[in-house]
């Protein structure tokens, strides 16, 4: 680089216009152009999202899961009830299946 070369930070300044400046000691204006950043990114939202969807399908799947055991444990508890008979408690005799004859 040169000490006639442009400055790196302002790349667009056209080079007659730089040179000019040089010559004639004027400074140069950078105008920068922003935007003005008033909306948040999608990311503030899609995290949270993300988290609470999972969150739901999470609690979801475990009453599934519950739902399934309680299920199982009470076809179990069915099927041992069936095997063993009539049940006596104190002297008191008590069918809880009727015969499937």
């Amino acid at each position: 680089m040169t000490h006639r070369d442009p400055p790196s930070i302002a790349p667009h300044i056209p080079a007659d216009a730089y040179h000019r400046a040089q010559a004639t000691g004027q400074p140069v204006v950078i105008v920068v152009h922003t935007t003005d950043h008033t909306h948040r990114p999608l990311a503030h939202y899609l995290y949270p999202l993300a988290i609470a969807g999972a969150s739901a399908i999470g609690v979801f799947a475990t009453v599934a899961a519950l739902l399934a055991l309680l299920d199982f444990a009470v076809h179990t508890a069915v099927q041992i009830a069936a095997a063993t008979g009539p049940i006596s408690v104190c002297g008191l005799t008590f069918k809880l299946f009727g015969s499937k004859r």
